[in-house]
Formats: structure tokens, C-alpha cells, sequence
């Protein structure tokens, strides 16, 4: 009778591929596979210098697209630009971090995390202690030091329904055990989030809970079922409000409704066509000037679009595959599942915001006023994104199939020896 195959030193087998997302659920493959398919460049690395060539995108593009409204409510130039710097450094520090801390212990504190982002989401609605900005009470703090709950709440998600869906793998079947608790904490946390309002938010934790729904093994006909429940709630909330029927009205024709809710959007494709093949050069846009509101947020892509032309943008949108890209490569060689998948949820996250920012700069999605990760100015969105970038980047260091790093010692009597 044959003996089963030795474990390798140093601890157990890696499991199978569980992510249907990824591999098609084939075995994972072992050590002699891993050192056939080594990477010349380790997913860890791809993912820092990805990172870092965005954030030096939104540095310049902050500093070009914020000038002249800087100028005007704060009289220099410099102000804005100074504290997306600020909050750049603090993003780098919460990136470093996070990149550090084993994500599985990310696991115990999925209640606490869970449970005091959702009270942070009440206390934004308590007038009084909730910071009020542009008809939204989205943060709570004091000065120029504020948070913003509903961007913590990204993070709180996207643990729990790892940690869920991770834990209760083999009932994945069961809708009671493993959808219908998402769709109540994802209900809970998107009706706070309304309220504020926040409806872009609202839409990228909707994301999130759906692509760990269908990484996670899930059936297809389960998820699609409450994915058509979700889009008919969603579409009786963005057309409860007037505001919203609104943008709702001037994405289908943004012409018609000009001088109103879709002089926005009007004024970002004014901006896009201005930029033609390579743009008119940095700092050198138009629309920025008094003319496109929001132009170093939410609309900052459209400024991209003027000063580099269609080449720049495109740049930019090959950043964000690249990031999913590899982001998505991390997650399938995570050496557990919950690892995968709250790799996942975090590719689902920057990735979903990034394409519900750039649709609505160019008409093809409603506005819903959410910035653009690592090059929009903002303050806990940037930190918070930079620090799922960071367990993220945790994940990708537990790639099998890195680029083995041979000791400079080792290394150099080597090359002495030639």
C-alpha cells in the first residue's frame, strides 16, 4: 500500500484553490510548479511601485487642478496641495503599517470593527457631533482633522464577509448561512450611508459584498437573484430623492440639463475634448479654472484628461487594471481562504470606485460624487484606501511563487568568485 506524499518542511500543504473568481477552483499547484512559474517580478513589488506611480499621478494632478480654487478660499496656491501631502505621508505611514500586520489577525477584529464603524455612522447624523459639508454629514472631527465613517465601513465589510464566507465555506449553498447575513449587514450599513447621503459609498459596498458573494462560491442563480432585489432597492433610493432624480435625468441627456444638474458632467467632456491626443500640458487646463466644479476631487479625471490628453487617460486606466491585476494574483495564491478573499474584497474596492469615478466623468455612469483612489485630493478616503492597499500588499508577501532574494553576501562571493 503507497504512503501518502510527505508534507514540505516547515508546515502543511497549501490547499486547494477555493476562489471560483480565480483558477477556475483547480488544485493549487506544488513546490516543484511554484518554481516552475517563479515570477521575475513578485506581486508585492508590482503592487508598491503601482501604487507609488498613482499617488505621484495625484500629487501633480492636485496641485494642477487645485491652483486657482486654493487661491481663492485660502489665498496661495499652495494650500490644497500642502495637505494632500499631509495626508499622503499619513496614507504612506497607515500603508507601511498595514502592510506589516498579519492579515489574519484582521480576523478577531472583524465584530469590534464592524460594530464601532456602524455606531461612528450614527454619531454622523447626530447634529451637533456630525460635520456638515455641501448638504452631506459625512464626517465627525475638528478642524482639518476629520473622518469619514462611511470610508472605515469599506474596511469593516470587507472583513466580515471574508471572514464569513471564509468560516462557513461548505454551507455557501445555504441562503440563510452565508448571503442572507451579508445582505442584512450590507442593508444596515448602506441605509446609514444614504442618510448622509452618500449614494457612491453606498454603490462600492454593494460591490464589494457581491464580488465576495461570487469569489466565494456562491451559486450563480443565488447571487443573481438578490443582486436583481439589490438593483430594485437601489433604484427606489435613487429615485426617492429629488437630487438624485436629477442626476439621474441629466446622465441620460447631461445636455438638456446644462445650466442645471448636468452642467457638471457638461463642463468634464468639455474638458476631455479639450485635451484631444496629448493634451494642452500640464497646468495649462482650462476648465479648472471657476469653470468645472470639483476639479481636484471628484472631477479630477477629467482635468487628467484635459492637460495629458486621451494618452494620459488611458495611462491611467492601464494603472488601475495593472493594480487589479495584480491585486487579483495575490489573492488566488494566499495561503488560506480568508486570505483570498479578503484580497478580493479589497481589489473590489479601489477598483469599483475607480470605474464608478471615471464613469461618471465621461457620461457612461451617474454622478455620485466619490473620488478616485490615490489621485483625487481627500483626507480618510486616501488613508483608508492606502491602508487596504497595505493588507493587500501583507497577502502578496505570502506568494509561493516570489522571486527568491539570494543574500548579498552570498550573492557577492559569488560574483568574486567569477
Amino acid at each position: 500500500m503507497s504512503r501518502p506524499a510527505p508534507a514540505p518542511p516547515g508546515g502543511s500543504a497549501r490547499p486547494a484553490t477555493h476562489l471560483r473568481l480565480l483558477n477556475g477552483g483547480a488544485a493549487a499547484p506544488g513546490p516543484a510548479a511554484v518554481e516552475r512559474r517563479r515570477d521575475r517580478i513578485s506581486t508585492r513589488a508590482a503592487l508598491l511601485v503601482l501604487v507609488g506611480i498613482l499617488c505621484a499621478v495625484g500629487l501633480v494632478m492636485v496641485l494642477s487642478a487645485s491652483a486657482y480654487t486654493s487661491l481663492v478660499d485660502y489665498g496661495s496656491v499652495w494650500t490644497i496641495f500642502e495637505r494632500q501631502v499631509l495626508w499622503m505621508v499619513l496614507g504612506a505611514i497607515a500603508l507601511a503599517v498595514t502592510s506589516r500586520f498579519p492579515y489574519e489577525r484582521w480576523r478577531r477584529l472583524r465584530l469590534p470593527l464592524l460594530a464601532g464603524t456602524t455606531v461612528l455612522l450614527l454619531a454622523v447624523l447626530v447634529p451637533g457631533v456630525g460635520v456638515s459639508s455641501g448638504g452631506s454629514s459625512r464626517w465627525i472631527g475638528l478642524g482639518l482633522i476629520r473622518i469619514q465613517p462611511s470610508e472605515l465601513m469599506k474596511l469593516a465589510l470587507a472583513v466580515f464577509a471574508a471572514d464569513l464566507l471564509s468560516r462557513r465555506a461548505k454551507l455557501v449553498d445555504r441562503f440563510g448561512a452565508v448571503t442572507l447575513p451579508l445582505m442584512l449587514v450590507l442593508g444596515v450599513a448602506g441605509l446609514l450611508v444614504l442618510v448622509q447621503p452618500d449614494m457612491g459609498t453606498a454603490i462600492v459596498l454593494t460591490c464589494i459584498a457581491f464580488g465576495l458573494l461570487f469569489a466565494g462560491g456562491v451559486p450563480r442563480a443565488t447571487v443573481l437573484k438578490t443582486m436583481a432585489v439589490a438593483a430594485v432597492v437601489g433604484a427606489g433610493a435613487a429615485l426617492s430623492q429629488s437630487y438624485r432624480r436629477a442626476r439621474l435625468l441629466s446622465f441620460i441627456n447631461p445636455l438638456a440639463h446644462r445650466n442645471g444638474s448636468g452642467y457638471q458632467v457638461v463642463q468634464s467632456l468639455v474638458g476631455l475634448g479639450n485635451g484631444h491626443l496629448l493634451g494642452l500640458g500640464l497646468g495649462n487646463g482650462h476648465q479648472k479654472w471657476g469653470l468645472l466644479p470639483n476639479p481636484h476631487t471628484d472631477f479630477i479625471f477629467s482635468v487628467i484628461g484635459e492637460e495629458t490628453g486621451l494618452v494620459g487617460t488611458l495611462v491611467v486606466v492601464a494603472l488601475f487594471f495593472a493594480f487589479a491585476w495584480y491585486g487579483l494574483r495575490a489573492a488566488s495564491r494566499a495561503p488560506d481562504r480568508f486570505g483570498s478573499l479578503l484580497g478580493v474584497a479589497c481589489v473590489c474596492w479601489i477598483t469599483s470606485q475607480a470605474v464608478i469615478n471615471m464613469g461618471a466623468v465621461i457620461s457612461v455612469l451617474p454622478v455620485t460624487g466619490i473620488p478616485l483612489p490615490f489621485i483625487s485630493f481627500g483626507g480618510s478616503s486616501l488613508v483608508i484606501i492606502m491602508a487596504a492597499t497595505g493588507i493587500l500588499i501583507n497577502i502578496a508577501s505570502r506568494d509561493p511563487a516570489a522571486p527568491r532574494v539570494r543574500p548579498r553576501r552570498r550573492l557577492a562571493a559569488r560574483r568574486a568568485a567569477t
